[in-house]
């Protein structure tokens, strides 16, 4: 695994998700309410659904296009489903997301 630069830290408002171009895949980054940063694939293994897109609170993030839940911190799948979508290691180094990928 590599660290990655993604840019500054603000680009993600509190509370929200977006998408980043990492490599050749997408990588979703969640800042939270309270200010911690979660990681995982950007695409719901389901239909593709933009995972960054969805309700996410301080553990799940649910899937805008058909309801798949998925843990921030492991990217399992959280319902009766085996999917799960790969979680990575992310921090901010002076105002710069980072991640693990």
């Amino acid at each position: 695994m590599n660290d990655v630069d993604l840019g500054s830290v603000d680009q993600i408002p509190v509370g929200e998700g977006r998408t980043f171009a990492v490599g050749d895949g997408q990588i979703a980054v969640f800042r939270l309410r309270d200010g911690s940063l979660r990681a995982i694939d950007a695409l719901c293994p389901h239909k593709g659904g933009p995972l960054a897109d969805g309700l996410a609170d301080d553990r799940v993030v649910v899937c805008p296009l058909h309801g798949h839940t998925f843990d921030l911190c492991t990217g399992n799948e959280t319902g009766a489903d085996p999917m799960s979508v790969r979680s990575y290691p992310v921090s901010v180094v002076d105002g710069t997301l980072r991640v693990k990928a």
